[in-house]
């Protein structure tokens, strides 16, 4: 593990939940980069990761990180509006898609480190999208309060009795 690099936004997009844009100690991976001006309502938005990487397939090495913030796609299919150009879209693939990427993503967790998870359910309920991970959050949103809500969703890889005897 990077003693210094210990937080990873997996999908940072525009890094707009982020108070500190710059965060010292998280690499900030996107599959993508877009330059500024890309959204005429925002022009200072941009996609500047530090990595070009795929969360189904990283290249960091195993239990890398203590934290895992994930806010992938919300919607299925590529359109024009603006969720699809600040947050790119899941194909139509995105169950087989999503189960890799959580899964890669637990391999890059260190034991006990904490991924937060982030959905919008514009295209898929939010219950489908966490079926498709093999164990539940441990909080989160649990209620809908409106249309097309934002949930957030904390995980934490908590190591099996064996596993620890093995370390």
């Amino acid at each position: 593990m990077n003693k210094k690099k210990f937080i990873l936004d997996a999908c940072c997009g525009g890094r707009m939940f982020w108070f500190d844009k710059e965060q010292e100690n998280t690499i900030f991976m996107d599959i993508r980069e877009e330059e500024r001006g890309v959204i005429k309502q925002q022009v200072n938005w941009c996609v500047k990761p530090n990595i070009i990487g795929d969360y189904t397939k990283m290249k960091f090495k195993d239990k890398s990180f203590k934290l895992i913030v994930w806010d992938i796609p919300h919607k299925i299919k590529k359109d024009t509006g603006l969720i699809c150009k600040k947050y790119g879209y899941l194909g139509e693939d995105y169950a087989k898609t999503l189960t890799k990427g959580f899964n890669e993503i637990m391999r890059v967790l260190d034991n006990y480190g904490v991924l937060e998870f982030k959905f919008a359910d514009f295209d898929i309920p939010i219950k489908t999208i966490l079926s498709l991970f093999p164990f539940k959050p441990l909080f989160g949103t649990i209620t809908k309060k409106g249309v097309n809500n934002t949930y957030w969703f904390c995980f934490m890889k908590i190591p099996k009795v064996k596993e620890l005897s093995n370390e």
